[in-house]
């Protein structure tokens, strides 16, 4: 069963500096069809302009992973870190006991676009953590490269919960096939082109929901961008 999360669907807010859709509720957007999918608690869009960013503020128990699209972020926390992330990497903190951040984008003049995920742990209370790891396109071309996993295979960045992410630039006409264990579903989130999955056309912006599904075909209608959790 595959249910379609629509991109013109999602929770919108326009702040100027930051334009923002919610698949799922968050902050000021609230709706009760739209909270989570099994372990999955947040997919935010977020297009930051130039010079601008989010301020301190914290976080708890919670897997929190940064997908970057196109420009760079810079990060920082009360952990010690700062860093710069860019196009294709992924960024893990871990929240566990609480741990605060600030989140900016460093350039003068090009605005950064990016995925926020939020992934709920599988334990509360863990020691807060950092990581982050870069993907070039090319190990996501007609590929489904894993970028978060529960173990760290493959180079991936580690999460505290029993769920894989992968990351793909599908080529038009191109196609992929991913078999899910029983009892598994799936989240497919468009972020570029428009795909097919088992048949069902999605756009830039939409997710689907999968369940009762034992393999995903994932086709290309024209050049496509996709992330596809794979969840307990």
């Amino acid at each position: 069963m595959i249910t379609i999360r629509k991109a013109e669907e999602r929770g919108h807010f326009d702040f100027g500096w930051l334009n923002t859709y919610h698949s799922f509720s968050f902050g000021d957007y609230y709706d009760p069809k739209h909270t989570r999918f099994r372990t999955l608690r947040v997919i935010n869009e977020d297009f930051v302009q130039p010079a601008h960013g989010f301020p301190t503020h914290g976080h708890r128990d919670m897997e929190i992973v940064t997908y970057i699209l196109q420009g760079a972020l810079e990060h920082r926390d009360s952990m010690g870190t700062g860093s710069i992330i860019r196009r294709g990497d992924a960024q893990r903190m871990s929240a566990g006991t609480g741990v605060t951040h600030s989140e900016a984008n460093p350039s003068p003049d090009a605005p950064v676009h990016l995925l926020q995920i939020w992934i709920f742990p599988s334990e509360q209370g863990l020691k807060p953590e950092y990581e982050e790891k870069k993907f070039s396109d090319e190990e996501k071309r007609n590929n489904l490269r894993l970028i978060v996993s529960p173990d760290g295979a493959d180079g991936s960045v580690k999460i505290h919960q029993d769920a894989k992410v992968y990351a793909s630039l599908l080529d038009e006409g191109q196609e992929l096939i991913h078999a899910l264990a029983d009892g598994r579903g799936a989240w497919l989130q468009v972020a570029a082109g428009t795909v097919t999955l088992n048949g069902v056309d999605l756009k830039q912006g939409d997710g689907a929901a999968v369940n009762e599904e034992s393999n995903l075909r994932i086709a290309a209608q024209r050049p496509a961008e996709v992330l596809l959790f794979d969840l307990d």
